[in-house]
Formats: structure tokens, sequence, C-alpha cells
């Protein structure tokens, strides 16, 4: 028996896109992976209120409306909330109270079950959420928010990447992003190397697709033919990315929307600078020779996954003393 699921935004992305490029409902369902009549339900129910167009921000914000609108009461007792709440004053987190719920089989409940308890409290001025670490962007609703990052035509998916980069099997395949200081302006682009955990840090000015560049051109010419392949955020100021593939023999690659996983050797690597530029930090005044400070530390910080070899060793096949000094 199929499980049933509901479209997604970027599957309803990709049914304008092929309805855009005249391909019939039947073909477009097949892409998906859908029933046709999957397609054409989409098509009929969501269509704008004014023009009677297909936009696939508003199906979304449409179909997610009306989901809320039709749910059921809760079917959890008094007594079972209460062994939720029991556990989150512990410190647990939403996933951790699932599973070990679910392992000792006391209750089926989903994390993102316990993520909308923890919404409801809080906006009830409940003290449930001081016991929380912060919460996910997957345990954060956005109905009423348009989801318009990384709108481009022509980006290569990360699911194009080769196996040689989604296997780690050679250094060269590179992650991007940037870190984002107090100001909102002055902010940091890492590049890590999926293999090593060998990373660059430059300084950004301003967080615009111009600068980004810039400072993308400077770093990768350091290491060049270390350069295969680049999988990037999907922020605005990577649209430029075609500038580095004509500069370089690389190509870049775009991660899904709010699918930060996909690209989770750059988002560590992020986590452990925060060490030195915690968050709410203005970086308005950090120098290029301090980031590449930062940066050296962490890639002489030896890693457990390379038996305790440091970035730097595995980067450039050779072994050092990561302590001296």
């Amino acid at each position: 028996m199929k499980t049933y699921h509901q479209l997604t935004q970027e599957e309803r992305y990709t049914i304008n896109a092929l309805r855009v490029a005249k391909c019939s409902q039947a073909e477009i369902a097949r892409q998906i992976g859908k029933h046709p009549s999957t397609v054409s339900r989409e098509l009929r129910r969501n269509l704008t209120t004014h023009r009677q167009q297909y936009r696939p921000e508003k199906a979304h914000s449409y179909a997610v409306a009306r989901r809320r609108r039709c749910r059921r009461g809760s079917h959890y007792s008094a007594s079972e909330r209460a062994q939720v709440f029991s556990l989150i004053r512990r410190k647990f987190s939403a996933e951790q109270i699932s599973g070990i719920l679910k392992r000792f089989k006391l209750l089926d409940i989903s994390t993102e079950t316990i993520y909308r308890w923890l919404r409801r409290d809080k906006a009830g001025d409940g003290e449930l959420v001081a016991h929380t670490r912060i919460m996910s962007k997957n345990g954060r609703k956005r109905y009423r928010s348009k989801d318009s990052r990384g709108v481009l035509a022509g980006k290569r998916h990360i699911s194009e990447r080769p196996q040689e980069a989604n296997l780690r099997l050679a250094i060269g395949h590179w992650e991007g992003d940037t870190v984002i200081g107090k100001d909102l302006r002055h902010c940091l682009l890492t590049l890590v190397e999926r293999v090593s955990g060998f990373a660059i840090v430059m300084k950004l000015k301003a967080r615009t697709k111009e600068e980004v560049i810039r400072a993308a051109k400077i770093a990768i010419a350091r290491y060049e033919r270390r350069f295969k392949t680049l999988s990037l955020d999907n922020g605005t100021e990577f649209h430029d990315y075609a500038k580095l593939e004509q500069s370089f023999n690389l190509k870049c690659y775009f991660a899904t929307p709010y699918h930060s996983w996909e690209r989770g050797t750059n988002e560590n690597f992020n986590g452990l600078l925060r060490q030195y530029v915690p968050k709410g930090v203005c970086m308005q005044h950090l120098t290029q020779q301090q980031c590449d400070h930062m940066a050296n530390e962490l890639n002489d910080r030896p890693r457990k996954r390379h038996n305790f070899l440091t970035p730097s060793e595995v980067f450039f096949g050779r072994t050092s003393v990561a302590l001296a000094g």
C-alpha cells in the first residue's frame, strides 16, 4: 500500500516550470513521480483568485492554509502531553523525546507535533520554550512567507553533482556559504573542501554578489588545481556563479532551499568558526589577516574522522606537527 504525501513547494515549482515548457499533465506527473490526477487536482484547486493563474508560491500557501483549516483536534490525552512536557523540562530535544518514547513503545509522536506544542506554548507565554535549545528551521512554519530564495534560471541542482563529490572519493569538491555578522552587511565567505575539511575564510565588506565573487576568485586562485566543483547555498549573493565557471575549470551546484544538511561539511565548519566570531558580533573591523588566522587554526585542529590528522595534513597529503608552537 502506497503512502500518501502532500506536494512539496519544490514540486510545485517543478510543475510550474514544466507547464511553462508546454509539457502535458501526464508528462508532468511522470517527472515528479505523482499520479496525473494529483497534478490535475493541484492545477484546478490552487489557481490565483483574481487572474486564475498558477503561481507555485501562492499554490503552496493555499494548500497549507487549507490543511490548517481542516486539522482535527488533538488525539493525545492529557497524561501523554504531560509526559512529553516533563521530558522537555529535562532539556530533551523534540527528536530525543520522539525517539525514546517510540523506543519504549510508550507513545508514537512526531517531532513536528512536539514543535507545534512548543510554538503554541510560546504564543501563550508558556515556560516550556525556556527549556529548549534554538528551534530548528524544520521546527518553524512559514505559512505567510514567500520562498523566493535562489530563484535563478539555469542553476544546477546538487543532485546533479558527480558521485565522486557525493561519496567524497577525491579532493577537489567544495562547499560555500556566508557567515553573517551583527549588522548583516559585513560578513564572511567560507569555502570548505568535502574530503579533508580544509577551509578558506574570506572577509566581505558587503553581502552582495559582486563582493562574494571578488572574494571567491581570490580564494579559488590560491588552490585552482584543487577545485573541481563548488556546492553553494541558495542566497542571492551567489547569483553571479557563472563568472566563477568562466574564470576557473569548475562547476557550481546549488542545494535545495532550507536544506542546509545537503552542505553539511560547510555547516559544520561554520559552527566551529562561531567559536571565534559568535552570533551577534559585528564583523566590521575584522581583517583578512584575522580571517586567515582563524582558518589556519581550524585547519590545524586534529579531527577524529581523520584518525586525528588535521585538515591541512589531509588536504596537502603530508604530515606536520599540529600542536607545534
